[in-house]
């Protein structure tokens, strides 16, 4: 039997980055957080590093693959036969893959897509027929300010976070009537394995562990949209509104810098 403590969180995408800090900051109030990420070792890692800790919630690991439909449908299944009822589901499984006119081609397009969109839809899948229900529950889905309008080398991965930005806008209002509390969360620049390869400059920089503080407590505010940092969310919230001409002219100036 796993050890069970307060509320209980499945968070995906939970191996490195913003998942495991968001893992260790539930875990640190005392919820029982169940972690899934493709690579067994980094979750076993993560299990052990709190386990030493002595956090006062615990955190126990279900490696799954979110492109998988089936196995994510068992991997739901298992976790609330092991630790009870979720109260929280975090869908945060992600990439970036940078892709550039010059060396345009399918691949990242349907990489991300699969991975950082349809890996959602999969999870929602598993997740809502039962907590829709219970009429309890609440998911969250993890997207990108890159999401609200077209950046320069960022077409494949803004396009899939633009999809689940929309996605969730739709299904919002129908999550409200079947009684489920429904968030999708945008971060800007996080310092992550991810972003440690970029080779830009990436303005309002935060680290993971703010990030997930950020998270932590728009969820319990039940907010929707759980942006940040504030600053950045404002300027690329502006930046959408503009004429066309004026968007591209500033655009632009990211590839010459």
């Amino acid at each position: 039997m796993q050890d069970i403590r307060g509320n209980r969180l499945w968070i995906t995408g939970a191996g490195k980055g913003i998942g495991r800090a968001v893992a260790w900051e539930y875990a640190a109030r005392g919820w029982t957080v169940a972690v899934s990420a493709r690579t067994a070792a980094d979750l076993d890692a993560l299990v052990q590093e709190a386990r030493a800790a002595q956090l006062s919630g615990v955190i126990v690991a279900y490696p799954a693959d979110v492109t998988d439909h089936d196995a994510l449908k068992q991997t739901f299944k298992a976790i609330e036969h092991d630790v009870g009822p979720l109260d929280q589901v975090i869908f945060n499984a992600g990439t970036y893959v940078p892709n550039a006119v010059k060396d345009f081609n399918v691949a990242p397009f349907r990489t991300l897509m699969e991975i950082n969109f349809l890996g959602v839809v999969n999870g929602l899948a598993a997740v809502v027929p039962t907590f829709a229900s219970r009429r309890a529950g609440h998911i969250a889905v993890v997207a990108s300010v890159a999401g609200y309008s077209g950046l320069p080398m960022a077409s494949a991965y803004g396009a899939s976070k633009a999809a689940l930005i929309n996605m969730c806008e739709a299904l919002k209002p129908e999550m409200d009537a079947a009684g489920i509390a429904f968030s999708v969360i945008n971060p800007g620049f996080v310092r992550t394995p991810l972003t440690d390869r970029n080779m830009f400059p990436m303005p309002f920089l935060v680290d993971a562990d703010v990030a997930a503080r950020h998270i932590y407590r728009g969820m319990a505010k039940g907010k929707f949209e759980i942006a940040f940092p504030l600053p950045f969310v404002l300027i690329l919230k502006i930046l959408r509104m503009l004429p066309y001409g004026l968007y591209f002219r500033l655009t632009k100036k990211v590839i010459k810098s």
